[in-house]
Order: C-alpha cells, then sequence, then structure tokens
C-alpha cells in the first residue's frame, strides 16, 4: 500500500498534455512516481545535454523506469553554448528551457520537481549575486512557458521526504555527478554551505523559502507599476527615450527590468543598467547605440529604446528568385511574398552599401541609405531589408519602394517580420 503524498491539484486543461521533465534524478523520479500512481495521462521528457560521458546511460535508465510503467517518453537532444556569461550551469539550463518551449502547444502543462530546498538555493544564490525584489521572488508555483504552463508541485515540499517516499516505494534513480563536484555552485552550497547554515540556523531552509514567497507579493505589486509607467513611455515597440529619464532612477530600472525579463531572457547584472544609462540612454540623439547581454540586446534609434533577443549578424547571401511568389529569408529576417513572379533570374539581397533606386521615369536613382534615414528606418532594419534585383537593376526595396519597372511587372513585393521597429 503506497503511503499518501498529496500533490496541489493539476492546472491541465481539458486538451492539455501534462509532461514531467524527467532527468533520471531522485526528484524528478519521485514526481514521476506520484503523477502516475495519481492516474494523471503523464508523458515524461528528458533533456539530453551531451555534456557527460554517461549521459546516454541516463537515458537507457529512464526508457527502462517509463517502460515498465507504461509512460511515454520522449528525448530531446540540446547543445548548450560553449561559453555563457553566467557559467556552464546556466548555459545548459537555457538550452534546456529552449527546448521544452518548443515542445509544448497550447494548453500544454510542463511539471519539474523543483522543491523548498531548491528554492532556499535560488533565493541564496540571486541574494548573493546582488538580485533585486523580482530575483528574491525565485520560483513560482506556476508559470507561462512558451504556449503552455510550467508547473512545480512540490515547491513546498523539503528534499528530505522527496528521499523518504523513494526509499518507501523502492525507487531507483540515477545520482548526478554534478552534485559532487563543488566547482558547481549548487553543489558547492549543498557541500560547504548548507551543513553549517543548518547546524546554526535549522530553519534556513523554510525562511528563505518564506522570503521568496514574501519578495513574490512585492513583485507583483513592482510589475503593476511597470505597466503604469510603460503606458507613458512606450511607443509601439520603443520606450521612448525622453519618457525613461523623466522616471526616476527606481522606477525607470523597474521598468527595464520587466520588459527586459518579458523577452524570456534572464534578470541582467545590476551593472547592466548603469552601462545602459551611461552609453545608450544619454548617447548624442543621432548615434545608434548598442548594448548585449545574456542573449538581449538593448538598441536605441533616436528617441527610441529598443529591447529585443540577440539578431544573428546580417545576412550576405544573394538568393535566386524560385518558382513560386514567396521566398524564405536566412537568419530570422522573415520571407518576400510578391502579387506576381519576377522576371527569370532576378535574386534577392541586402544592403550592402551604395544601393540606389529609381522611384520615377524622369528623376535621378536615389541613394537607398537617404530614404531609409528620411522613413526613420532603424540601421538593424536596414540591414535586413531584402532587395530585389534583376539585370543589375535594383526593382523593389522591402515592401516600401519599387521602381518604375517593378510597378509595370504588378510585383507589389511584401516584406512580412517579426524584426522590431519604431512605429508610424
Amino acid at each position: 500500500m503506497r503511503a499518501p503524498f498529496e500533490l496541489p491539484p493539476s492546472p491541465l486543461g481539458p486538451r492539455g498534455r501534462l509532461w514531467v521533465g524527467y532527468s533520471g534524478g531522485l526528484d524528478s523520479t519521485v514526481l514521476l512516481d506520484l503523477l502516475h500512481a495519481a492516474g494523471a495521462p503523464v508523458r515524461a521528457v528528458h533533456v539530453h545535454h551531451g555534456l557527460q560521458s554517461s549521459a546516454d546511460d541516463w537515458v537507457r535508465h529512464c526508457r527502462r523506469f517509463c517502460r515498465a510503467r507504461g509512460i511515454p517518453l520522449r528525448v530531446l537532444h540540446v547543445s548548450p553554448a560553449r561559453r555563457h556569461e553566467q557559467g556552464p550551469e546556466a548555459a545548459a539550463r537555457e538550452a534546456r528551457y529552449d527546448a521544452l518551449r518548443k515542445l509544448l502547444r497550447e494548453g500544454d502543462v510542463l511539471a519539474t520537481a523543483h522543491h523548498r530546498d531548491d528554492q532556499a538555493e535560488t533565493v541564496l544564490m540571486r541574494a548573493l549575486r546582488g538580485t533585486g525584489i523580482a530575483g528574491l521572488g525565485a520560483m513560482c508555483h506556476e508559470e507561462p512557458l512558451g504556449t503552455g504552463l510550467l508547473w512545480r508541485p512540490l515547491l513546498d515540499r523539503p528534499r528530505d521526504q522527496l528521499r523518504q517516499h523513494a526509499r518507501r516505494q523502492g525507487l531507483e534513480w540515477i545520482e548526478d555527478p554534478h552534485n559532487a563536484t563543488p566547482r558547481y555552485t549548487r553543489a558547492f552550497l549543498r557541500q560547504r554551505v548548507w551543513p553549517v547554515l543548518d547546524e546554526h540556523f535549522p530553519a534556513a531552509t523554510a525562511q528563505l523559502a518564506r522570503l521568496a514567497a514574501h519578495a513574490r507579493d512585492t513583485g507583483s505589486l513592482l510589475a503593476d507599476i511597470a505597466a503604469e509607467d510603460a503606458g507613458r513611455c512606450a511607443q509601439g515597440q520603443a520606450l521612448r527615450v525622453s519618457a525613461l529619464l523623466a522616471l526616476s532612477p527606481q522606477r525607470r530600472r523597474n521598468l527595464l527590468y520587466h520588459r527586459w525579463c518579458a523577452l524570456g531572457l534572464l534578470p541582467p547584472p545590476a551593472s547592466w543598467y548603469a552601462e545602459l544609462e551611461r552609453s545608450v540612454l544619454r548617447a548624442r540623439a543621432d548615434a545608434t547605440p548598442l548594448l548585449a547581454c545574456g542573449g538581449g540586446e538593448a538598441r536605441r534609434y533616436r528617441d527610441g529604446l529598443f529591447l529585443m533577443r540577440s539578431l544573428p549578424p546580417p545576412s550576405g547571401h544573394v538568393l535566386r528568385w524560385p518558382r513560386g511568389r514567396t521566398v524564405e529569408l536566412p537568419d530570422g529576417c522573415g520571407r518576400v511574398c510578391v502579387a506576381r513572379r519576377p522576371p527569370a533570374g532576378s535574386t534577392v539581397g541586402f544592403a550592402g552599401g551604395g544601393e540606389r533606386i529609381r522611384l520615377d521615369e524622369s528623376g535621378p536613382a536615389r541613394l537607398l541609405t537617404r530614404l531609409c534615414q528620411q522613413a526613420g528606418m532603424p540601421p538593424w532594419l536596414r540591414e535586413r531589408m531584402p532587395l530585389l534585383w534583376h539585370d543589375g537593376e535594383l526593382l523593389a526595396a522591402g515592401g516600401r519602394w519599387q521602381a518604375p519597372a517593378a510597378r509595370r511587372l504588378g510585383l507589389q513585393m511584401r516584406w512580412e517580420h517579426t524584426l522590431p521597429e519604431p512605429s508610424n
């Protein structure tokens, strides 16, 4: 007979799938066992990082465990970045959650086995890095993940309770060798710091988890303030620099924090805000500065500050126009559509500087760079704007400018993309 171990109600809706992030370790083994025993229609997902020689052994263990219980298992292979500003743990986490985000469909729920000790470790690590209130809030029980939902049903349970359950049920799990390697931050805390804290402050884990709950309450108030300030500062996809500088430093930083994290990026370090103000917000009005941080970029154009995920370098590709009326562009530049197929031999390329386009039959060819400046097109759009060429003549640039020859051919070129741009 199973010992009772109640989980909170699942947030799964009628059409979604319930996934469990299953590494094969103690915590995720317990969670998968509990949900399966409760009769939930659970599926397991294992992320293979390829960072250890034993990674394939973990996959085999997970397959055996799931096969014995009739649980479907999906294995995702990822390649974490070799270099990451916040170390290998952050690189692996980023790659893992990117893969899981893509896995989830609308209505899906991903359950992870984070528990109270994980929460306390996260609070302590973030406090030591000088995080703000939102960072101290650490993990919450539920949060969006892509088009699905991330659910942490064990967040209020101590690690010891999970271990007791696993032993009681005779569960088998894998011990991650990283947990015995002090060069990893969490392993260092568990081996060197927590024993001392537990000796002098027996309730440290519970109290740090309670601190996270208080910080989340405060964080929700700060989110409300950020939304209020965004209403004053936002102009389309940008924040008006003049309006940002009119805010108090505290409210400005709070708004920037929330807009940055809304992109799915990790909170920037404290030094980033000072550098952003110095080199971006207070730059010359005609400058176009860029400040990168942890997979994101802050770019300024005129009075607009644009926060975005990092863009790939501008493409130097030249593409031959295919048989149809659409060309998919490389490097996240979207696609080009036309009403009528261009003449055979037409190509699509990108601006390299110095291109000219004739806008009417009798007028001179106009410098494309000057047209972009007059139209208020920021540099990152100019560099990625598709150009349609035929026999050495520039027929069309993006969806804005067409030569008389393009109009005679009825091309009506359209550029569809999701790149950040100023509102008109």
